[in-house]
């Protein structure tokens, strides 16, 4: 992998690569980003850069046999560290990395910017935690104490370093006096939950999410998405491209257009066509996911909606039909009427991931609604 096949890491791979030019990479490294973020692929890119044979001021050359064994994740002196369950063929003993390394192939060959629970998720169908647990400990010791095959440098890529917990003070000694030519390169989402002891030790890479803007423009050059409804799911998914994937694969409406039907029969009185858009939205082909993405694509639309109204519009980052239905809707509502309307949106998504009977829950919606719209008190 290259940094030139990543989604918009041009910054950050610019730092990673002055570091191996100057003489300054440090033997560990965390590369801290949120949730989709892509901060894995980044690490992997930059563990491929560095057993480059070839490689210029910029990229790795991406044609070298280092860099097409790096790229296979076959590469012998770069050891992937990842959570892992426990192995059932290996009776009561505890799952190791080296056990999953082609289910890992596959995974990082399919989905780069997945998330952990996809991972564990597809070694594990009976919903196991996955774990970083003392005989992996042991094992990473163990690989890390001979010399590189190949290249310069070993390198050892733990990926979720917080599913190590107190098991990670078996590497302290390794991290902090590392045998020669050897580079950790953590790859975490939360720095709190980390071992401290770790964070110290290590030289932080801060990943920042990406914009609306980058993962709308991703889903449209990547998944072949349409503009309009790569824009809604970029803005549900507020930069994390691993949600918006999960949303493209789940066969996302068109959010828009189920929201002004909805809202002209409030506004209208139409009390048959709201009955009969809430039977379509608490259908069970709909499901609750679809249901909660409705209710957030709202929220959204609400707060730039806001921004549209009262910041530069240069500012806001709307498709031509979300500026102009936002725009009609403000010149209804003010900002009181706007606040109180996020606040039945947030708490419907509250009662949604309880469970709560969807078509009892949109009827009860439609009518607050029609009574903000109105400006009339909402009934308790």
């Amino acid at each position: 992998m290259r940094f030139t096949e990543l989604i918009d890491q041009e910054r950050v791979s610019k730092q990673l690569t002055g570091m191996v030019r100057q003489g300054r990479l440090s033997h560990a490294l965390l590369f801290l980003g949120p949730e989709g973020s892509g901060a894995l692929p980044l690490a992997i890119a930059f563990a491929q850069y560095i057993v480059c044979a070839n490689k210029t001021p910029e990229d790795s050359c991406g044609t070298c046999d280092q860099c097409r064994k790096a790229a296979a994740l076959v590469h012998p002196d770069i050891h992937f560290c990842y959570p892992s369950v426990k192995n059932r063929e290996k009776g009561r003993e505890e799952g190791i990395s080296s056990e999953y390394i082609r289910e890992w192939r596959r995974f990082i060959r399919e989905n780069p910017y997945g998330r952990v629970t996809d991972w564990v998720r597809s070694i594990s169908s009976e919903n196991r935690q996955g774990n970083i647990n003392a005989r992996e400990c042991h094992e990473i010791i163990h690989k890390l104490s001979y010399k590189s095959f190949e290249s310069e440098y070993k390198i050892l890529l733990m990926w979720m370093p917080e599913y190590l917990e107190k098991e990670g003070n078996r590497l302290l000694k390794l991290v902090e006096e590392p045998p020669p030519k050897t580079i950790f390169l953590f790859v975490g989402q939360r720095q709190e939950q980390i071992l401290g002891t770790i964070v110290s030790r290590t030289q932080l890479v801060k990943v920042p999410p990406f914009s609306v803007a980058r993962v709308r423009q991703a889903l449209m050059e990547n998944e072949g998405v349409v503009e309009s409804i790569a824009g809604q799911i970029a803005r549900i998914s507020e930069g994390n491209y691993a949600e918006a994937l999960e949303l493209v694969r789940e066969g996302q409406e068109d959010l828009l257009e189920l929201l002004r039907a909805w809202l002209n029969g409030i506004l209208r009185h139409q009390a048959i066509q709201v009955s009969s858009w809430v039977e379509q939205m608490s259908a069970a082909r709909s499901g609750k996911e679809t249901q909660k993405n409705f209710l957030r694509y709202f929220i959204t639309l609400l707060e730039h909606a806001l921004r549209l109204k009262y910041l530069e519009p240069g500012q806001i980052s709307l498709l031509d039909q979300e500026a102009e239905f936002s725009t009609r809707l403000m010149d209804r509502i003010d900002w009181i009427q706007t606040r109180e309307i996020i606040r039945l949106l947030d708490e419907a998504c509250y009662h949604l991931e309880r469970n709560a009977n969807s078509k009892m829950l949109f009827q009860a919606l439609s009518i607050r609604l029609g009574y903000i719209f109105t400006r009339k008190p909402v009934p308790l």
